[in-house]
């Protein structure tokens, strides 16, 4: 069946006209509702060898497709929520308690999100597409961009962005992966991708082209748009010649490794103090 839909959206998607097609708009729709459900990903791990190595991942472009033209085939409606009132072409995420979500006013998630029973939302926001996983705590004014996939027990700390992606089809949506801390007000963007268990420290920016440069060793190591597992990163900067003279840029530097431990909470505890990390 889903063979069938994805045919449907990929022809769809290069011929708009058939959007007038009934059985086209269903095809979109039940896309959506598989993706709220969990059941569907834009994006998902193809390999799975555990924090030491990082993951493979395939991006599904026909299910990030349908989500693009999901927009064009809803009308304007008014939504109320207690005093708020929206007014938008996609609905509201519900039913949380039956989801085993808990949801503190006024987080907010768009219908097509997946939140995994036991995610946390602190007044915050998730967009459609975007899959978060059990155990993840979305804390005060975080943002989860569409298509973002954000694994188990991650900390998104206050006011963190994590950027959505929804063209071109082709490019990877962020990838925070499971056990991560993601410091205070640290921007992951660009189709950025976090390996497991690493550590943010706040402000940290990493984008598709950051360099982020580790400096544990007597050598650097230079990464671009990904920290590999168990890294503890904080903001740095590095000279770069210009026209008009030498100046500071932006860098990401991985200072060292996150021990391993059963209990992820005293792994990371340990990392902050080890490193004096800010979160």
């Amino acid at each position: 069946m889903t063979t069938n839909i994805q045919e449907l959206i990929e022809q769809a998607f290069d011929n708009r006209e058939m959007l007038k097609n009934d059985e086209v708009r269903d095809a979109i729709r039940q896309t959506i509702e598989l993706l709220d459900k969990g059941e569907l990903r834009v994006a998902e791990p193809e390999t799975d060898n555990g924090a030491t190595m990082p993951h493979r991942w395939k991006v599904n472009e026909w299910v990030k497709k349908a989500v693009l033209l999901y927009f064009p085939i809803c009308d304007m409606q008014t939504t109320e929520a207690g005093p708020f009132e929206y007014h938008d072409k996609i609905p509201l995420k519900r039913d949380y308690a039956a989801q085993g979500v808990r949801v503190v006013p006024p987080a907010t998630a768009r219908y097509g999100a997946y939140l995994a029973p036991g995610v946390v939302m602190m007044p915050s926001y998730v967009n459609i597409g975007a899959y978060v996983d059990s155990g993840t705590m979305v804390d005060t004014w975080a943002t989860v961009g569409s298509c973002a996939q954000i694994g188990r027990n991650v900390h998104l700390s206050g006011g963190v962005g994590i950027g959505g992606v929804l063209e071109p089809v082709q490019a990877a949506p962020v990838i925070i992966e499971d056990n991560c801390f993601i410091g205070s007000r640290c921007i992951v963007v660009e189709g950025a991708h976090i390996g497991c268990e690493a550590v943010l420290g706040a402000n940290t920016v990493i984008t598709g082209s950051t360099h982020i440069i580790d400096v544990s060793n007597s050598e650097p190591v230079y990464y671009n748009g990904y920290v590999p597992p168990r890294s503890v990163v904080i903001p740095g900067s590095y000279t770069k010649h210009f026209p008009a003279g030498d100046y500071s840029v932006s860098c990401a530097l991985i200072i060292g490794q996150r021990k391993e431990s059963t209990d992820k909470k005293t792994s990371l505890n340990a990392a902050l103090r080890d490193f004096g990390v800010s979160v």
